[in-house]
């Protein structure tokens, strides 16, 4: 992780402002969604009491509208606050314009200590980092954007010819002077799985996603995450970005993207 760089600077008062590390690939103002829904969930795990030790196990993120790379505000309200089971909200807004940009919905569930003997896993384990290729998402535009604040290797398959598992990690954090959670190393991954398992012709169409919905049956170990993925894609202008999600021990959960495929 380069010292000192970060997706977002923090003043204090619950404002945050992007940097250049955001950007995403489909316009040169707006962000990747991968790093604002990894502030949101920074900002849903700090609700949680460290009494109760809880774990988000899901959490869904609805795109409105284009983050813009500017200054934002996060707002969080706890709808269920259980003590085994607790549901946490959070919003993500323009500061200039006012809109909200991103909506999260997180379900947490409280952890225990139980003897539950392990269950095999019966995928495919991919390439650990170390012998997998490097990679870098060629259509994203010159200079910084979130392509050169991920490092990612490629473990199975092709980019472009369909499904693939790769390997990402963060090389910045996410908020400046902060050390990343695995929660937040996993969202600020989980949003590139249709990015790295493209099926269309890039020059032909577009596949934005208006929604990411990540589960977790354990947090990650490490910072590397592996996106396992697999783009459906329809004539009907749906698909679907399927992920399975590992770490160098093995699965750790999935996330989906719903997409909206256009014609350029």
């Amino acid at each position: 992780m380069v010292s000192g760089d970060a997706f977002f600077s923090d003043d204090g008062s619950g404002l945050f402002t992007a940097t250049d590390y955001t950007r995403g690939p489909w316009s040169s103002e707006h962000q990747h969604a991968g790093p604002p829904a990894a502030l949101l969930a920074r900002a849903i795990e700090a609700t949680l009491p460290e009494e109760l030790a809880m774990q988000v196990v899901r959490l869904t993120i609805e795109i409105l509208r284009p983050v813009p790379i500017a200054t934002l505000a996060v707002a969080t309200e706890t709808s269920h606050p259980g003590r085994r089971v607790r549901f946490v909200e959070a919003t993500l807004t323009d500061e200039t314009s006012g809109k909200v940009c991103l909506r999260a919905r997180a379900l947490a569930i409280r952890v225990a200590d139980l003897p539950v003997p392990p269950v095999a896993d019966t995928g495919t384990s991919p390439l650990p980092p170390a012998q997998a290729r490097a990679f870098e998402f060629p259509f994203f535009a010159e200079g910084n954007g979130y392509h050169r604040a991920m490092e990612t290797r490629i473990a199975r398959g092709e980019w472009s010819k369909g499904p693939v598992a790769a390997w990402m990690r963060m090389r910045v954090a996410l908020v400046a002077g902060e050390a990343p959670s695995p929660l937040q190393r996993v969202v600020a991954a989980a949003d590139s799985g249709n990015g790295v398992s493209v099926t269309l012709d890039l020059e032909r169409f577009t596949f934005m996603n208006p929604d990411l919905t990540v589960y977790l049956h354990r947090m990650p170990v490490g910072e590397w995450v592996c996106l396992d993925a697999a783009t459906t894609p329809e004539q009907t202008g749906i698909g679907l970005a399927d992920t399975r999600l590992h770490d160098a021990d093995g699965p750790i959960g999935r996330s989906d993207q719903a997409l909206i495929i256009q014609q350029r």
